[in-house]
């Protein structure tokens, strides 16, 4: 189940999903005051007096949800049709993370009220990795179901 190349593309988008929970993904800074705004995937916190930071459970509920749908879909290695329509599914929870990293990262904007825009932090970069590992696992999983059709074909 391991050995199986689509299994170490899969551990390796929940290994990247576990990252994004701990890396910051975005951050903006007022040269002049030296204010910050810094994403995370659990909250948006602001140095400037009188904000509380906002929860962004959104984007951590997602990122847990992709690593459980990878794991889940490691362990169907029988079942590839199966395999297949969970990697529909993560593909969509991976797309729907980068779309509320991209959400709150528009809040953090408006928090902090300067010209200069915001920088996207590793976190947010290494969402992309996920996306082609999930299209790698896929393709990979497709290739064995032909070749276990065409051998069910030959007996």
């Amino acid at each position: 189940m391991i050995q199986r190349i689509q299994s170490v593309f899969l551990l390796l988008l929940a290994i990247c999903m576990v990252c994004v929970l701990f890396l910051p993904l975005w951050t903006k800074t007022d040269p002049q005051t030296q204010q910050t705004v810094t994403l995370t995937a659990t909250q948006l916190t602001s140095s400037v007096p009188g904000q509380a930071p906002v929860g962004t459970y959104a984007i951590a509920g997602l990122a847990v949800a992709s690593i459980l749908v990878a794991l889940a879909e490691i362990f169907q290695y029988k079942k590839r049709m199966t395999q297949l329509m969970l990697g529909s599914l993560n593909m969509l929870l991976i797309s729907a993370t980068l779309g509320a990293s991209f959400y709150y990262s528009s809040m953090g904007e408006q928090m902090l009220n300067v010209k200069i825009p915001g920088e996207f932090q590793p976190g947010f970069y290494l969402l992309t990795l996920p996306l082609l590992l999930n299209l790698l696992a896929s393709r990979f999983i497709r290739r064995d179901e032909r070749l276990v059709r065409s051998m069910d074909r030959l007996r």
